[in-house]
């Protein structure tokens, strides 16, 4: 069965009845701008195909009740009592080492309502049943959790009728993964999933969220994004994620500056006299990034997609050396892609494990899957999952 009719039929065994309808979201490969978001810099991420389904109906108590495909059992709470959960949840776990006060799967659920709640907060709300399912990778780097986040903030702004803009709605997501999980993330998975363009990917000002949709010409020139899972599971409420983040805080403090953003390579000899090597490198990362998705953005408007391999592998080394977020398999897999042809190859994604892209001729995608699995079995890596995406359209209701 697909996962739209997986989430269907979870919800009829859970509540005995059919849903009042399916809402899906989709995941989100970045092309570039890598850890640029949270520094209120550039993005270039795409929607891809592979989605979350949220299969919602109301109930007639005030309160929510979740389950999905990957949980033992369903969780449930008053909607009164949200308020509560979070605030003390939002740190992942007490000093004391106690447990979550709920699963990690359904605080991004739980979540979305709780800030939905905060986001319109004179709405009225009934009780309402959710049942997840989803065919996207989960741990890959391509936002799962943005994926979960927009179906089911997609299928309550109907169900309550809110009328949230799909920005909002993007906003709503992030302080879910922020506060309610303990993720501390930027907003482009959100706004990459809620904004979704077919053939086009969505250059993001984190900053002032304002966005423009770009044609990428893959298409049209024969070109296909292969993404290489590695299996490396990974997971940003872990501490290596916020490292970097408190490098970047740390290091636009010493340059007197807001955040990263504000700062050009110009002012990458003066970081160099004020900062440790590690904050400095850091630093250099976000930096040299923000200008890679602004050069990418130009040439694939003045010169197409096969001249954007450069600035992808740029951002691959920088990734790898200055921010130290890659593994072994992940430059594997873009060393062994750029041997056979690739016109790019990057990491995308939070990294610490994860996926890479590579940019392809369509008809070299087996030859590069093939070689790329013979290269993680003759060094001892387990197999990767190596596919196509193609950039897709954002959320819809499905039934």
């Amino acid at each position: 069965m697909s996962a739209l009719d997986d989430a269907r039929t979870l919800f009829t065994r859970l509540t005995g009845r059919d849903p009042e309808g399916v809402w899906s979201a989709p995941g989100r490969v970045n092309l570039i701008g890598e850890h640029t978001d949270y520094n209120e810099g550039f993005v270039l991420p795409f929607a891809i195909p592979h989605r979350t389904f949220a299969a919602a109906g109301a109930r007639d108590d005030h309160r929510i009740r979740v389950t999905s495909t990957f949980a033992t059992e369903p969780v449930e709470v008053a909607l009164a009592e949200l308020d509560a959960l979070f605030p003390t949840h939002r740190q992942a776990q007490d000093p004391s080492g106690s447990e979550p006060a709920v699963p990690e799967w359904s605080a991004y659920v739980l979540g979305v309502a709780w800030a939905l709640q905060l986001a319109a907060p004179d709405a009225a709300r009934r009780g309402v049943d959710i049942a997840i399912a989803s065919d996207v990778p989960v741990g890959a780097g391509l936002s799962s959790s943005a994926a979960i986040e927009g179906a089911v903030a997609s299928a309550l702004n109907d169900l309550w009728s809110l009328g949230l803009d799909p920005v909002t709605l993007a906003q709503v997501g992030r302080r879910a993964e922020n506060e309610a999980v303990g993720a501390p993330t930027g907003i482009m998975d959100q706004m990459a999933s809620m904004l979704g363009r077919a053939d086009a990917a969505t250059f993001i000002d984190c900053r002032s969220l304002d966005t423009e949709s770009v044609p990428t010409g893959f298409t049209a020139e024969g070109l296909e994004v292969l993404v290489i899972d590695t299996r490396v599971s990974h997971s940003h409420s872990t501490g290596g994620y916020r490292e970097r983040r408190d490098a970047c805080e740390r290091g636009a403090a010493l340059l007197g500056i807001p955040s990263l953003r504000d700062a050009s390579e110009a002012d990458l000899p003066r970081a160099a006299e004020l900062m440790d090597d590690v904050t400095f490198r850091r630093v250099r990362h976000v930096i040299t990034e923000n200008q890679r998705v602004l050069d990418t953005v130009r040439v694939l408007g003045a010169d197409g997609p096969r001249a954007i391999g450069d600035l992808l592998v740029a951002s691959h080394a920088s990734m790898r050396d200055d921010f130290e977020i890659s593994v072994p398999e992940l430059d594997l897999a873009v060393q062994t892609a750029l041997e056979q042809g690739a016109v790019g190859a990057r990491m995308t994604g939070g990294g610490f494990g994860g996926a890479a892209i590579a940019l392809v001729e369509r008809d070299g995608v087996d030859r590069i899957a093939d070689a790329v699995t013979r290269a993680f079995a003759d060094a001892g890596f387990g197999a990767p999952h190596v596919f196509t995406v193609h950039p897709s359209d954002g959320p819809r209701r499905d039934a």
